[in-house]
């Protein structure tokens, strides 16, 4: 007896192997034949719009489990609002600036960059990102990833570029601009900045030291000495680069004459724990100061 006949199973049309290094690629080349993300924005036209912003990929190199994963879960997004309803387009696009496209033109060039403008090197990497921007085009498709593939933004695109520039001009109109300083950490190996991602930190030791600058003063107590603000710090390897010296205004400091010539500056309630660490046992408070100004004074 076939037992099987006696059994109330599904029927499918499906096959029972999947087969899918075949059966992917043909169904992807007829969604391409039959322009089917197109005839689902026609569909969908008039529908409550879902917009995804696609934080987009370095066009730096082929997709990788990282820019494959981000494709994917995004597609997922982008499809499930679709059958809920809404007109979900997917507009995919590229950052065709930075540090990962930079240093990947630096090792394609080699020694010849030593000899190339500027101009020269920026023409290779827009060069270059349009390369892989086909590139990891194609691959995305091959993952099933639907959107206007044919019509991508790109951050080198001169009218997105005008729009950046546009932007930041109506900052500057509104007076919300602020120029500051930032510390840009380079590469001496790549020639090139590194972003604040690609620092890696190692503890360091670095020994504590009491450092005294001198400074003008025109208090009467203290006429005819040299004055000095002492300071304490754990990052010796910084004072090259010291611009001030701050005073916490909540605290009152003294003047304390250490020599007939001398006076050092520092916190009243350190007065006596430093001069111990500073070998001093002779020492006199000349004169106490409040950090804070008076509120008529700026």
């Amino acid at each position: 007896m076939d037992y099987k006949k006696t059994l109330n199973l599904p029927v499918t049309g499906f096959p029972m192997k999947a087969n899918l290094a075949q059966r992917e690629p043909e169904q992807i080349k007829h969604w391409n034949e039959i322009r089917l993300y197109d005839v689902i924005r026609k569909a969908s036209k008039g529908r409550e719009q879902f917009i995804l912003h696609d934080g987009p990929p370095y066009a730096n190199g082929h997709i990788h489990i990282g820019t494959a994963l981000n494709k994917i879960l995004k597609d997922i997004i982008v499809r499930s609002r679709q059958m809920a309803g809404f007109d979900a387009a997917y507009v995919p696009g590229w950052d065709c600036h930075g540090l990962p496209i930079e240093h990947n033109v630096d090792k394609e060039l080699g020694e010849k960059k030593k000899n190339m403008s500027q101009a020269d090197i920026r023409r290779q990497c827009r060069s270059y990102a349009e390369r892989f921007i086909d590139i990891q085009r194609e691959e995305f498709k091959r993952l099933g990833v639907m959107g206007e593939w044919e019509d991508p933004y790109l951050t080198m695109n001169y009218t997105y570029e005008a729009i950046i520039a546009r932007e930041c001009l109506k900052f500057a109109l509104a007076d919300n601009l602020v120029r500051s300083k930032k510390p840009i950490h380079w590469c001496c190996q790549c020639q090139t900045a590194l972003a604040e991602a690609e620092i890696e930190y190692q503890d360091e030791s670095s020994p504590s030291v009491y450092v005294k600058f001198q400074v003008k003063s025109e208090m009467p107590a203290l006429a005819g000495y040299t004055a000095y603000v002492v300071i304490w710090t754990t990052t010796p390897w910084t004072l090259p680069a010291n611009l001030a010296i701050a005073l916490h205004p909540d605290f009152i400091y003294a003047a304390v004459k250490v020599s007939d010539t001398d006076v050092y500056i520092l916190a009243r309630d350190l007065v006596e724990p430093c001069m111990k660490i500073f070998g001093i046992s002779d020492y006199t408070i000349l004169h106490e100061i409040a950090a804070r100004l008076p509120t008529n004074q700026s």
